[in-house]
């Protein structure tokens, strides 16, 4: 990704020096066309297309902040109300993540999370053990964790 990204950098700095134009229109327009030709080349670099990581990682951070809205509503919802009702617990979270960046990026999206945090991590970094303040079920909780957060993860380190 880095590379496709330098590479189109570059192009659209050579293209500002071939109009001899030093505005920031004339980056944009050498950063569009640099795309394109990056676009064209992508067989021949490393990586998949670098705007594809790039969409991954904003469809991250929406999905987090929608997760973060939720939960805060939730957590909120529980101090507010008369009568406390919490169902306390603990669960072991198996995931399927290959790096150890991947495992401490899920980490610090489920602690950031109100409601839930991170207590420990295997030795193997295969399974995260999980503190939930109000969990009825936790193959749910497994369940939202592993379709919001953990699959996005996968696709945003896919190579």
């Amino acid at each position: 990704m880095s590379f496709q990204l330098l590479i189109n950098i570059v192009l659209a700095f050579l293209w500002m020096f071939m109009n001899a134009e030093f505005t920031v229109g004339t980056f944009v327009t050498g950063f569009i066309i640099g795309l394109v030709a990056v676009y064209i080349l992508r067989g021949f670099l490393p990586g998949r297309f670098y705007l594809k990581r790039l969409y991954w990682m904003v469809r991250l951070f929406f999905i987090f902040i929608i997760e973060l809205v939720k939960a805060n509503i939730d957590v909120v919802r529980i101090v507010m109300a008369p009568k406390i009702d919490i169902h306390p617990g603990f669960y072991a979270y198996p995931n399927d993540l290959e790096e150890e960046w991947e495992v401490a990026l899920l980490s610090t999206l489920i602690t950031l999370t109100p409601g839930t945090v991170v207590v420990a991590i295997s030795e193997d970094y295969s399974i995260i053990y999980i503190h939930g303040l109000d969990m009825d079920d936790a193959d749910a909780e497994i369940a939202n964790i592993k379709t919001s957060f953990e699959n996005v993860i996968k696709e945003v380190a896919k190579p």
